[in-house]
């Protein structure tokens, strides 16, 4: 008698936005999720690597994004690129359990790309559009006015928010501006990014309110204020850190941000804390 040995075969890849349960999570949710999660396991490389590839004449490609050589600036961006990005993924998780979808955001003139101010929410966590009588909060009586007077995000200043700080701006800012936010602590570029994952940071800052001007504009001033620092520095000067090669970002990062894939979102192993 002849005998077939069996067929092997792979279990299908499980849907990231379903768990074992076949609980559903919203799809436009889900999508951010995975955006949040590409970042922080990227700011969470680079704040491990960066210390020894500092030395390297081709750290240049990669600490051009944040503007300096310094390594105590680039550490505290990055800190706080990773903090922010869990306060992010926290408030998602938060809306995942309760099974809420996230919406898009209107501008008010298509002409004008300023984002629309985003909807306060309620004490129970919803739009207050939606809450009975729709009335926006009260402000903080103890708010500080410094806080208040100070820039949503500016990229010279190395203050890092408290924890507190940074679940109540979630909260209160637009995700688009949250991720832009990220992505320049993170150092975040399109050639960093496979064409993939760099569309779906192209599409999160596009729907949820992110400023492309304002992306540009801190990349421009971080660009000068680098080259500013390499002019004092003659043994660096021929090496070319603009535009660089997908090799050359695999030899300075080992990867291209995007090509480490994504676990289960609703594992809860991978909560970085409770919502």
């Amino acid at each position: 008698m002849e005998h077939t040995a069996p067929t092997m075969t792979r279990p299908a890849t499980p849907d990231p936005a379903q768990d074992r349960t076949g609980r559903t999570m919203p799809k436009r949710l889900a999508a951010l999720l995975h955006v949040v999660r590409v970042l922080l396991g990227h700011g969470r490389r680079l704040i491990e690597t960066v210390p020894e590839r500092a030395a390297n004449v081709e750290f240049a490609t990669l600490a051009a994004v944040w503007g300096t050589y310094s390594l105590t600036t680039i550490l505290a961006r990055l800190q706080r690129g990773i903090l922010r990005a869990m306060a992010l993924e926290r408030y998602l998780l938060a809306r995942a359990a309760k099974g809420r979808e996230i919406a898009f955001v209107c501008y008010k003139d298509p002409r004008d790309r300023t984002p629309a101010k985003p909807a306060a929410e309620s004490s129970e966590g919803e739009p207050l559009a939606e809450a009975p009588g729709g009335r926006a909060k009260p402000a903080d009586p103890g708010h500080d006015e410094r806080v208040a007077k100070r820039p949503a995000f500016d990229p010279d200043d190395l203050r890092i928010p408290t924890p507190e700080e940074l679940d109540a701006e979630v909260r209160r800012r637009t995700f688009g501006r949250t991720i832009l936010s990220i992505c320049m602590d993170l150092a975040v570029i399109p050639g960093f990014c496979t064409g993939t994952f760099w569309n779906q940071v192209f599409d999160t800052l596009n729907n949820y309110g992110g400023s492309f001007t304002t992306l540009f504009q801190i990349r421009e001033h971080r660009e000068t204020s680098f080259q500013k620092e390499r002019d004092k520095k003659p043994d660096t000067w021929d090496f070319a850190w603009r535009h660089p090669a997908p090799e050359m970002v695999r030899q300075v990062l080992g990867y291209m941000i995007g090509e480490v894939p994504i676990l289960d979102p609703f594992d809860p192993l991978l909560a970085t804390a409770p919502p």
